[in-house]
């Protein structure tokens, strides 16, 4: 078949999706709505799979610019005569593909599409609706954003959900021969970890102020966050004001390649993410034995169970959040086993290789019809 992938941007998610892709029988092509502003993925596009060259790409997406573009997705359409074109996220990339009246489009979630964009307005839920209602198939990483589509019009029998998974034999649990004593009390440092990207919903400020709590009693406690955003003058200056703005490590934009290294050097991992389906860097962290504490969103609960793999706090509630870091410092003699249970669910439902056949059920279920 030929696929055509179409997506906001080019990210590790899409690199993941277009690698696996790449090994297929498939004639696969990539088309980008917008270019990349901030770079999460530095490894090439893979050599076999043509990237499409269109009126988009070149800026961040306009509304006014939506028939313009819609045009030209149909001269690339009439071009490349793809079988299927997998599109998301869904207000954008798969309502575009809508617009152009392809019938055979798989439309895909990246969860915040569903669980926030979708009712950011009326047109909004409206784009939504209708570009679930032109789908032939919908697919997404989590229970919570499949029952946000069938709410709103999408067939449930023609759904693949299926979590986006991780390389299970790249993230594996070790520990890096690093730990230090403190002078303080000479308790061994703890180390918590987050990567979440610094943007409102994602919560990381919710983790700044946690920490500075904590910190202010446990000068054992230590915190890497990688990446970056839109909030990270606020984050710094909430680290600074509280006085522990030296106990952060900022790791910035990690390549995937030396991304687990930085799991390693951690004790507990921390997602205080407000929205979310499936977050693959909580599946990394299970992947590599670390203890999560997250936020108690859907699909965090998907993946966490209290007390066996990891821990959950009331979303966006500091108090409740440094409770459960104390909790967990003062009770590190459980890390290990909890960790040891994290990489076991990973095993079990995260692989990306086993997961990543879901996908192809669903070309295939489109091509049938």
């Amino acid at each position: 078949m030929r696929i055509l992938y179409f997506s906001k941007g080019y990210t590790p998610h899409d690199y993941r999706f277009l690698s696996s892709l790449s090994q297929t029988d498939n004639e696969i092509a990539f088309m980008q709505l917008e270019p990349v502003t901030r770079q999460t993925e530095d490894r090439d596009i893979p050599k076999s799979v043509k990237k499409i060259a269109w009126a988009g790409g070149k800026k961040v997406f306009r509304w006014r610019d939506a028939l313009h573009l819609t045009l030209d997705l149909q001269r690339v359409i009439r071009e490349i005569q793809p079988d299927i074109i997998h599109a998301g996220p869904i207000q954008t990339c798969a309502f575009l593909v809508a617009l152009a009246g392809f019938p055979r489009l798989l439309t895909m979630s990246w969860g915040y599409d569903l669980m926030m964009d979708a009712d950011k307005s009326p047109l909004f839920h409206f784009i939504t609706k209708y570009t679930l209602k032109r789908s032939a198939y919908f697919t997404s990483d989590a229970a919570v954003t499949r029952d946000k589509a069938v709410l709103l019009g999408m067939d449930a029998r023609r759904m693949i959900i299926f979590p986006w998974g991780v390389d299970i034999d790249h993230f594996v649990p070790t520990r890096l021969e690093q730990r230090k004593t403190s002078e303080h009390g000479g308790q061994e440092a703890v180390t918590l970890f987050c990567s979440r990207t610094w943007e409102a919903i994602y919560g990381v400020d919710v983790l700044a102020n946690a920490f500075v709590n904590v910190a202010r009693e446990c000068p054992y406690v230590n915190m890497i966050l990688l990446g970056g955003g839109s909030m990270e003058t606020s984050i710094r200056k909430t680290l600074l004001e509280g006085g522990v703005i030296g106990r952060v490590s900022f790791g910035g934009q990690v390549a995937q390649c030396d991304l687990p290294r930085w799991y390693w050097q951690s004790d507990i991992y921390i997602s205080p993410s407000h929205v979310d389906g499936t977050s693959v860097s909580l599946l990394e962290a299970m992947a590599c034995g670390l203890p999560c504490l997250v936020s108690d969103i859907p699909g965090n609960l998907d993946w966490v169970v209290e007390g066996v793999n990891g821990w959950t706090f009331r979303d966006g509630d500091v108090d409740d959040l440094t409770e459960k870091i104390f909790f967990a410092i003062r009770n590190r003699e459980l890390l290990q086993k909890i960790g040891d249970a994290s990489r076991r669910t990973s095993v079990a439902r995260a692989d990306w290789k086993k997961n990543f056949g879901s996908l192809l059920e669903a070309y295939h279920a489109i091509a049938a019809d």
